[in-house]
This record gives structure tokens, sequence and C-alpha cells, in this order.
């Protein structure tokens, strides 16, 4: 990955307090997972940035590489990844989603 992808990445994962990589918009999920992720964290009632990595191939195969982290979607909380899909749910289903996200 080149130093310009990698700072893009870096500004967006920390200029927001909460963002959601994922497949389709908050609005318009383009998969399931991006949609189970999008509705736990309206039912958190948390803000986030939303990125559709659909729209960009350079994000989506550079932004596997920044995470080490193969699949979307991908939550980042403070700038560090949280997890995917499955990770979130746990999260959420344990209680624990809510100290995550700083609540």
């Amino acid at each position: 990955m080149d130093d310009t992808l990698r700072e893009r990445i870096k500004s967006t994962v920390e200029g927001s307090p909460v963002v959601l990589f994922m497949k389709g918009t908050r609005n318009f999920p383009q998969c399931g997972f991006s949609a189970k992720v999008a509705g736990i964290l309206k039912e958190q009632g948390v803000e986030y940035r939303d990125v559709n990595i659909l729209t960009d191939q350079d994000l989506r195969m550079g932004l596997k590489e920044y995470s080490n982290w193969p699949t979307f979607p991908q939550l980042y909380v403070g700038g560090k990844l949280v997890g995917g899909c499955d990770i979130v749910t746990s999260l959420h289903e344990s209680g624990e989603l809510g100290a995550v996200l700083g609540k």
C-alpha cells in the first residue's frame, strides 16, 4: 500500500470517534453483515461515520492490509479496530459494546 492511501485511511479512522467501513451505507447497506452492524450501532444510539468500501477499490483492498482484517464491515472506535460483524454482535449481546463505544 502506498503512503498516500495509508495516510488517507489513518486520517479517516482517527477523524471520527466511531467509523464503520461497510458495504453500502447506513441507510442502504449492501450486505447482511454490514446491515447487522449498522443496526446494532443504531440500537446503541451512537453517532458514527459510515464509509462505503464498494465505491473505492483501492480503499477496500488497502484497508484489509491496514487493519490486517480480511472482511467487512470493520468497526473502528477511537482510531482502533474493534472487529467485524461477529465481534460487534458478540460485544453487543454480552452488554460490553456500550463500554467499547464510550457510553
